[in-house]
C-alpha cells in the first residue's frame, strides 16, 4: 500500500480543550450568530456571547449536582439546539460525554451508560427518560437524570445559580489536548457496542484541518451549516464542532422527515450527510413537485446541465489520503483522515448541482444550488 504524508494545515494546542472554542468566539465575534433554534415556528439566531452564557449556566448546573472532573454524563436526545448546548456544558464542567442514540432499546442504553460508568444522563423525552428508569437499579453510579422537554436545561440553571463564573473558568480549563472528551459507542461491529474513546485532540485535529482546508466554506458572518445527522455518531459531532471553530451559523434539525422544509427556510451554504438521506431529500421533493403540478419543470430541472456542473473539475489531490472511505468515523486525531472529510466535502458528484436545483422547486428554495461545486 502507498503511503504519502502532508504536513498539518492547523496546529492542535497542547494545553487547550473545546471549550475554548465558545470562549474564543464570544471574545472575537460577540454579536455574530454561531447557532441557531427554532423557536415559534421559526429560527432564532443565537450570538456568540449569548451561547457561551448559556452554557455557563447549563455547566453550573452540572457542577452543582455534584459532576466532578472526568465524569462521564449521558446525552440522549435527537440533534436540537439542547444537544449541541449541552455538550460544550458537560466539557465546560470537566466531564466527558457519552452519546446515546435517541432510538435505543432500554438494554442498550443500560450497557452505554453502564460501561461508561455514566454519573448522569441527560435525556429529551419522556419516553427516553422512562428507558433509563427501566434499567435504573443496573446503573449503580447514575445518580442523575435529566429530561430536556420537562424542563431540564432550566433546572440545570437553577441548581447552579450560586456556582461562580470563576468555577466553571478553572473547570473548563482543566482538560488538556490528550484528555478523554467523548466515548462514542461504535456500531457495526460484532457483539455489543465498543466505547471509543476520543480526545479533544481529535476534535481539533479532524475539524481545524477541515476548515483550514476550505476556508471559503467556512466564512465568518456568511456561511451557515444545517445538521441533520445523529450526534451519536462522530460524523454529526464533527459537523458540529467544525462550524463553531470557524465559527459560522450552525443550525440543527430534529426530524429528517422536515429536512426540505427547513433548507427552504434556514438556506445553508453546505450541508454534509449521506448518500442515502439526500435520495430520501430528492424522493420527497419529487413527489411533492409532481402532486403540485409541477412534475414535468422538476424533470427539466434534474436533467438541465448547470453552469455549476460545467465549471466542476476534480481536485488534483486524492480524495482519501489514507485509501478508506470510512476513516472519518473511526479515527482519533490523523491530520490525513480530516483530508478526506476535506476531500469529500470539496469534491461534489457533478449532479449534484442539478439535484439541487430540482429539489429547490418543491421546497420553495432558489434555484440556485446553496453550495459551492467550485470557488
Amino acid at each position: 500500500m502507498r503511503e504519502f504524508s502532508l504536513p498539518a494545515l492547523y496546529e492542535v494546542p497542547a494545553d487547550g480543550n473545546l471549550t475554548d472554542i465558545v470562549r474564543r468566539n464570544a471574545a472575537q465575534h460577540p454579536d455574530v450568530a454561531v447557532i441557531a433554534r427554532k423557536a415559534d415556528g421559526g429560527w432564532q439566531d443565537v450570538t456568540a456571547r449569548d451561547f457561551l452564557a448559556e452554557v455557563q449556566t447549563a455547566a453550573k448546573g452540572l457542577i452543582a449536582a455534584g459532576i466532578q472532573p472526568g465524569d462521564r454524563v449521558g446525552l440522549m436526545s435527537r440533534t436540537r439546539y439542547e444537544w449541541t448546548l449541552l455538550d460544550f456544558a458537560i466539557w465546560s464542567a470537566g466531564a466527558v460525554t457519552v452519546p446515546v442514540y435517541e432510538t435505543s432499546s432500554p438494554e442498550q442504553v443500560q450497557w452505554i451508560l453502564g460501561d461508561s460508568g455514566a454519573a448522569a444522563c441527560v435525556v429529551e423525552t419522556a419516553e427516553h427518560a422512562a428507558a433509563v428508569e427501566s434499567v435504573r437499579e443496573q446503573l449503580p453510579a447514575l445518580k442523575h437524570v435529566w429530561q430536556i422537554d420537562a424542563g431540564g436545561v432550566e433546572e440545570l440553571g437553577r441548581l447552579g445559580q450560586d456556582v461562580t463564573d470563576e468555577t466553571v473558568e478553572e473547570r473548563g480549563s482543566a482538560a488538556k489536548a490528550d484528555d478523554p472528551a467523548t466515548i462514542v459507542y461504535t456500531s457495526g461491529t460484532t457483539g455489543r457496542p465498543k466505547g471509543c474513546v476520543l480526545t479533544h485532540r481529535s476534535f481539533f485535529a479532524e475539524c481545524g484541518n477541515v476548515v483550514e482546508r476550505l476556508r471559503p466554506l467556512f466564512r465568518t458572518g456568511e456561511c451557515s451549516v444545517l445538521l441533520f445527522l445523529p450526534l451519536a455518531h462522530v460524523f454529526g459531532r464533527l459537523v458540529q464542532v467544525a462550524p463553531m471553530m470557524a465559527p459560522i451559523r450552525l443550525g440543527c434539525v430534529p426530524d429528517i422527515k422536515n429536512l426540505t422544509d427547513e433548507l427552504a427556510s434556514f438556506r445553508p451554504t453546505l450541508i454534509l450527510g449521506v448518500p442515502r438521506v439526500f435520495e430520501k431529500v430528492y424522493n420527497s421533493a419529487r413527489a411533492k413537485a409532481q402532486a403540485e403540478g409541477k412534475g414535468r419543470i422538476f424533470e427539466r430541472r434534474r436533467t438541465r446541465r448547470s453552469p455549476t456542473a460545467r465549471r466542476w473539475t476534480p481536485p488534483p489531490a486524492p480524495r482519501s489520503a489514507c485509501g478508506s472511505s470510512t476513516c472519518c468515523s473511526t479515527s482519533s486525531s490523523t491530520a490525513s483522515c480530516a483530508r478526506c472529510w476535506a476531500g469529500a466535502a470539496s469534491t461534489p458528484s457533478p449532479a449534484a448541482p442539478r439535484w439541487a436545483n430540482a429539489s429547490a422547486i418543491s421546497s420553495g428554495a432558489s434555484a440556485s444550488p446553496s453550495w459551492r461545486a467550485t470557488d
